[in-house]
């Protein structure tokens, strides 16, 4: 450290989480920190709000409040590095020449996870007996949400890909707003408290008749709620520079699951549901499908999400919106014709029609992306672009698309065709299934991994065989393979192929006529025996052969289960 009249200078001072150190000068108008080779970063003293002193990873940190809450130096700045001899030093000139509060604080090591939120300036902190266990800067906060009644969710931002360091490489790797988390091998992504109790808010005005003036009106609301509304406005959540150009309410999404109102904006499209909200920027959707559902009633919208939506642990790639085709929409947009000419002729004032085809169209305008639709090279048997199969347990539709494959709505897996290395068709299950349906197998080039479509309709192996051989997709068909082998054993054995027919007739009826014509001999409708109690030492096992073979019953048995018969009382 050398002193002067004018100036305070630090060595090794880390600003912002950045990778390489620098040095920190501390003058009389101001602040500044530049690295060996880097850009200087400056900080006039008419933007410090206060300042505060604390232990942190390198030693000392020295924590810096500005007034603006935005912009190149707005919100918190971080100075890392200190020693705990300058602090004598750095009051001092924060006293003399810059006129703020200068504060040293404690922070709580106890490992309480249960204290008292306190609402700042620039940051949320969490207090343990009056001393900062850790503090959230607005800056990092990326959505809010309620996950229960008494429950605030807080998500933070997270780097575009794995190229994005969240860095100012001018700053010597200093973290840049929004992304002080970002570049680490284990990132925090979000964190819930729960705050139970309420609130006394003011809720707005209201005059009396009597003319004696406004009053505000207060209402009493949940502590979440209250802390939830206060974070939305401080880090602006939701918020997005212009005006709505349009507003659909209560789309029926299926991933994520519920419904949603949509506002879209210039630059992104929010997501306001009763639960989750979500902002969206149109730089991080990918892909716009446009697909026709096969039951003749619904048309989907699909949106490619990379990095995909996340809530909470779950994350969702893709966004599926679910319309009636019968359903239709006219709408103005709240734009400027100033506003209007830059995007020529993608984006039209007005639009009216299918309310699906309404809300794509505006995306495809506002974004210029393509809105991708099946390919006409497949027709499937019934005249649908859609083939109804399953991913393990769940049912959806495949959609073979001109240069993917697309399975939705959950989950919803995308299969661009220079990754995949063949096809397979095959059958799977007993005779009568497999007869009837066969699966897909896709296998992907460079040992990437296989997804398996089940269940797919015997009809439609020869549209997609003429689907692949058109997009020119290597194709392995094992369904031939089994009817050959299967044909040549019947050949073999002429008795075997007339036996077996015999043997199907007699499965179709079985012992059916005996059973309907002849009585149960050991039921005795009059019976007075008592049935074993669960409990009883004499009861029968729940698992006995004799009751699983019962137990699909009849409708008799049903109707008996509706009103249950009373127990009969024990006599000792």
């Amino acid at each position: 450290m050398t002193d002067s009249i004018f100036r305070e200078s630090f060595d090794n001072i880390y600003l912002d989480l950045s990778k390489e150190p620098g040095k920190c000068r501390l003058a009389e108008s101001g602040l500044g920190w530049k690295p060996a080779g880097g850009t200087t970063f400056t900080l006039d003293k008419a933007e410090l709000a206060h300042a505060q002193w604390s232990k942190a990873a390198k030693g000392y940190e020295l924590r810096l409040h500005t007034k603006a809450s935005d912009g190149k130096n707005g919100g918190v700045v971080q100075l890392d590095g200190f020693k705990q001899d300058d602090y004598d030093t750095i009051a001092k000139c924060f006293k003399v020449w810059y006129g703020v509060e200068f504060v040293q604080k404690e922070h709580a090591l106890r490992g309480w996870n249960w204290g008292k939120t306190e609402v700042g300036k620039n940051e949320l902190m969490f207090n343990v007996r009056n001393q900062p266990a850790f503090e959230l800067p607005y800056s990092e906060i990326s959505n809010t949400n309620l996950p229960g009644k008494n429950e605030l969710a807080i998500e933070f931002a997270l780097q575009n890909d794995d190229k994005d360091t969240g860095t100012n490489g001018h700053l010597g790797g200093a973290r840049g707003q929004g992304k002080k988390s970002s570049a680490a091998l284990d990132q925090l992504t979000e964190i819930r408290f729960y705050i139970p109790g309420q609130e006394t808010r003011k809720a707005g005005k209201a005059s009396d008749d009597e003319g004696s003036g406004d009053e505000e009106e207060e209402e009493d609301v949940a502590a979440a709620m209250a802390l939830y509304d206060t974070l939305v406005a401080k880090a602006q959540i939701g918020e997005v520079a212009g005006e709505t150009f349009a507003t659909f309410l209560e789309v029926l999404h299926l991933t994520p699951r519920g419904r949603f109102d949509i506002d879209i904006y210039k630059n992104s499209f929010r997501l306001r549901g009763k639960t989750y909200d979500y902002k969206i920027e149109f730089e991080k959707a990918k892909r716009f499908f446009l697909l026709q559902k096969p039951d003749d009633l619904h048309t989907l919208l699909c949106i490619g999400m990379d990095p995909p939506l996340r809530q909470g642990q779950t994350r969702y790639p893709f966004l599926v919106m679910q319309f009636k085709r019968d359903e239709e929409t006219q709408i103005e947009l709240n734009i400027t014709d100033e506003t209007l000419k830059e995007y020529g002729n993608r984006l039209q004032p007005a639009y009216e029609g299918p309310i699906a085809n309404v809300i794509a169209k505006i995306f495809h305008g506002l974004t210029g992306k393509r809105l991708l639709q099946p390919s006409k090279d497949l027709v499937t048997h019934h005249n649908q672009s859609g083939v109804k199969c399953s991913i393990k347990a769940s049912e959806g539709h495949l959609y073979c698309l001109d240069r993917a494959f697309l399975f939705v709505p959950k989950p919803a897996t995308y299969l661009s065709f220079d990754n995949i290395a063949s096809v397979t068709m095959s059958r799977v299950g007993g005779a009568v299934s497999a007869s009837r349906t066969f699966d897909l197998l896709v296998t992907l080039r460079n040992g990437a991994g296989e997804h398996q479509f089940s269940n797919i309709n015997r009809e439609e192996q020869q549209p997609l065989e003429n689907f692949f051989a058109a997009k020119n997709i290597k194709v392995k068909n094992e369904m031939d393979v089994d009817g050959g082998m299967l044909a040549a054993a019947l050949s073999a054995d002429p008795d075997l192929a007339s036996s077996e027919d015999e043997e199907v007739v007699q499965k179709d009826r079985g012992s059916a006529d005996e059973d309907s014509e002849s009585e149960d001999e050991d039921f005795q409708a009059d019976s007075d025996s008592d049935v074993a109690e669960e409990f009883d030492e004499n009861a029968a096992s729940s698992g006995s052969d004799a009751e699983m073979a019962d137990a699909g019953g009849s409708d008799s048995d049903t109707a008996e289960k509706v009103e249950r018969p009373k127990k009969k009382t024990k006599t000792k």
